[in-house]
């Protein structure tokens, strides 16, 4: 696991706190990792999910912290979702 990874997953729980998602969101950062979001919370792993959100590093930090649009980076390609689209969207609010 990156160092990487572990910063990913820290701006992350800052960005939705103690939010959980009813569904398991998965963002995945190719050749680096993955970090879950689901009814536990935030944590570093790899595993099935009800959506996954493939990006690269630069992208899953802007989304984050709050400087690009989640909406605007899908729509632009910098952002692959695969699998429950409403998943998706209702982290789109968290992370607006």
């Amino acid at each position: 696991m990156s160092e990487f990874i572990e910063k990913l997953a820290a701006e992350l729980k800052a960005k939705v706190g103690d939010e959980k998602m009813s569904k398991s969101v998965k963002f995945n950062v190719p050749d680096d990792g993955a970090v879950m979001l689901d009814d536990q919370g935030v944590r570093v792993g790899d595993e099935e999910a009800d959506v996954t959100i493939t990006a690269d590093a630069e992208t899953l930090m802007a989304l984050f912290q709050g400087d690009l649009n989640p909406t605007a980076a899908f729509m632009t390609g910098k952002i692959k979702i695969d699998g429950d689209m409403g998943a998706a969207m209702s982290l789109s609010s968290m992370l607006g």
